[in-house]
């Protein structure tokens, strides 16, 4: 990556300031990777709770995915040497909901076989019912890692 380059060139040369901003630039691009991943398994999450809900059961599939995809954002959310967590309370539920949209459009091609459309799918389901059982889920899995 040319930003470790020029950091290593500002430190060669002295310029320390130039060197912090640039420690700060690849602090936040990896903070966005961490996030882009975690609501990449917030979308799993909430596809297969938008079916169970739609479809009104659920399936060992299903239920395995919605495992799979807690245990990712709670190992990707989780800060190693800091400690604490990326995302706060507040922070994952905007991050849900800001990525209930696409789960919804994905759940449309699966729940009931692909024939039911987005609008139909939202009429059946409780978007903040499951937005709030999704960060409730994530919370005691943290809670309990």
């Amino acid at each position: 990556m040319e930003e470790f380059e020029a950091l290593r060139h500002a430190i060669e040369a002295g310029d320390y300031d130039q060197a912090l901003g640039l420690l700060d630039e690849l602090d936040a691009m990896s903070r966005d990777d961490k996030i882009i991943k975690i609501m990449s398994y917030m979308r799993v999450l909430l596809l297969h709770l938008i079916k169970q809900a739609a479809e009104q059961r659920s399936t060992r599939s299903w239920d395995d995915s919605i495992a799979e995809a807690l245990d990712r954002i709670v190992a990707l959310n989780k800060r190693r040497k800091a400690g604490g967590h990326y995302l706060d309370n507040m922070t994952l539920h905007e991050a849900l909901a800001e990525t209930y949209p696409s789960a919804l459009r994905r759940a449309t091609r699966e729940a009931f076989e692909g024939v039911r459309s987005v609008e139909q799918l939202a009429a059946l389901v409780d978007r903040a019912g499951i937005l709030d059982t999704a960060l409730q889920q994530i919370l005691r899995a943290q809670e309990s890692a």
